[in-house]
């Protein structure tokens, strides 16, 4: 957990630690892992936007379009602005929990469209990380059924990717309209 909090705040990418909470906790211990984790270290780098490193934040966005265009969707729909970013990959994930310390959204606004907006794609990659563990442990079944549990897995993972993927793409939809 804290190590994803650091990596968060230090601009590194967490999908490893996603991925890799999938291959030692499972499916629904490393979704709740990851996902407290990342909303965590999501809010670290929010306050530290928000308080620490407000003008350096500024300087770093301010010619970006796409950003002003979310500020000023977030100056009227805070929380749905900050949660249907978290669904769309479009956006850098460390770059915008400190871009959002800059808006006007609420501390709670943020924490809670941030948990439940990335909870989807949190998911997949824990379940995509879990599938690791899982072959491994196919791949060694000696009692020769590990063809159906195969199956079942490729199946899950097809299944997790459309959901994302149809849920990223309404995002994306009503994101935009948002903020035109």
């Amino acid at each position: 957990g804290s190590i994803y909090v650091i990596a968060a705040v230090a601009l590194l990418p967490g999908l490893v630690l996603t991925m890799g909470a999938g291959a030692i906790f499972g499916i629904l211990t490393g979704t709740l892992v990851a996902l407290v984790s990342a909303t965590l270290g999501a809010t670290a780098a929010f306050l530290v936007g928000r308080y620490l490193a407000r003008d350096w934040v500024a300087s770093r966005i301010e010619n970006n379009q796409r950003f002003k265009a979310i500020d000023r969707g977030v100056a009227k729909e805070g929380w749905k602005i900050v949660g249907l970013t978290r669904l769309s990959p479009v956006f850098p994930f460390n770059l915008l929990n400190y871009a959002f310390g800059i808006t006007r959204v609420s501390l709670r606004d943020y924490v809670l469209a941030s948990f439940f907006g990335m909870l989807p794609g949190t998911l997949m990659y824990v379940y995509i990380g879990s599938l690791a563990g899982n072959l491994e442990a196919l791949g060694s079944n000696a009692r020769g059924d590990s063809t159906g549990e195969f199956v079942l897995y490729a199946v899950g993972l097809v299944a997790t990717i459309l959901v994302t993927v149809y849920i990223t793409r309404i995002a994306r939809a009503a994101l935009n309209q948002r903020i035109q």
